[in-house]
């Protein structure tokens, strides 16, 4: 892709397990730690990225010279979403080419500016956008985000089986959502159970890129369009997401990027 070095899916197989909230905090952090990012916010049918970065509605990206869009600058990163250029409660009542064509759109005429990674936000399944993604671009490497329970984890293996299906690279897993920890007390639980994360992990020979605590100053921070990588940049949880930035550029320079197999399907 023009103006993109690096592309990497942040994907679940399943919705609810905070697959945005790490997507934003990881680009965030990668930008934290001296790269150019974007994040494209895949998810058509229920965008929320804007959200998160907190771009205003009626916010709209402008047109490149070569037909196509700029990409919005928010927070020292280039973002585009289908949320920029619809209104925010319009639903998008449409069939998979359509959804897939709008992806496809976004993905190759967005004029990215030199960005060294780009995060992709993908919507949950394995469908018309994720097979949309694996024949137009080559993708460098996919981050699973699941939470310890079991149902979480039957749908992660199912978004892990398809991108190896398409010669993607799994980079390792997030475990979100792995304690609670009570904002009066302190005290933390393991709500949706231990260590699915690390059986997942050994099951397909990858590793976990980090755990993720459920708290409510993560929630609000992203409801409120700063996530905690830029509203607790000192944080405890910032550290583990710059940690996970790390881990990902540094696979990504082992592997030496991906070339683009031809993949068809039928």
């Amino acid at each position: 892709m023009e103006g993109v070095k690096h592309i990497v899916a942040v994907a679940s197989g399943k919705g609810g397990v905070g697959k945005s909230t790490v997507t934003v905090n990881l680009a965030l952090a990668m930008a934290a730690e001296g790269y150019r990012v974007g994040i494209l916010d895949a998810d058509i049918h229920g965008p929320s990225q804007a959200q998160m970065l907190g771009v205003g509605e009626g916010v709209r990206p402008q047109s490149s010279s070569g037909n196509g869009f700029l990409p919005l600058q928010v927070h020292g990163i280039q973002a585009m979403s289908m949320a920029f250029m619809v209104d925010t409660r319009e639903p998008m009542v449409w069939r998979g080419p359509m959804v897939a064509g709008a992806f496809q759109q976004m993905l190759t005429q967005t004029a990215w500016d030199n960005v060294d990674y780009l995060f992709i936000d993908m919507p949950p399944g394995t469908g018309d956008i994720q097979l949309t993604l694996a024949q137009k671009v080559p993708v460098d490497g996919a981050v699973i985000v699941t939470t310890p329970q079991d149902i979480a984890l039957l749908d992660a293996r199912k978004g892990i089986e398809m991108f190896r299906k398409v010669n993607v690279p799994v980079l390792g897993v997030v475990e979100n959502m792995s304690l609670h920890l009570c904002s009066h007390c302190g005290h933390s639980e393991p709500i949706f159970g231990e260590g699915g994360g690390e059986r997942i992990a050994a099951e397909y020979d990858t590793r976990v890129l980090g755990r993720l605590p459920l708290t409510m100053s993560i929630r609000e921070q992203v409801d409120g369009g700063r996530p905690t990588v830029v509203a607790e940049p000192d944080g405890e949880v910032t550290g583990t997401f710059l940690d996970m930035a790390r881990q990902v550029a540094e696979q990504i320079r082992e592997r030496g990027g991906n070339e683009g197999p031809e993949i068809s399907f039928s």
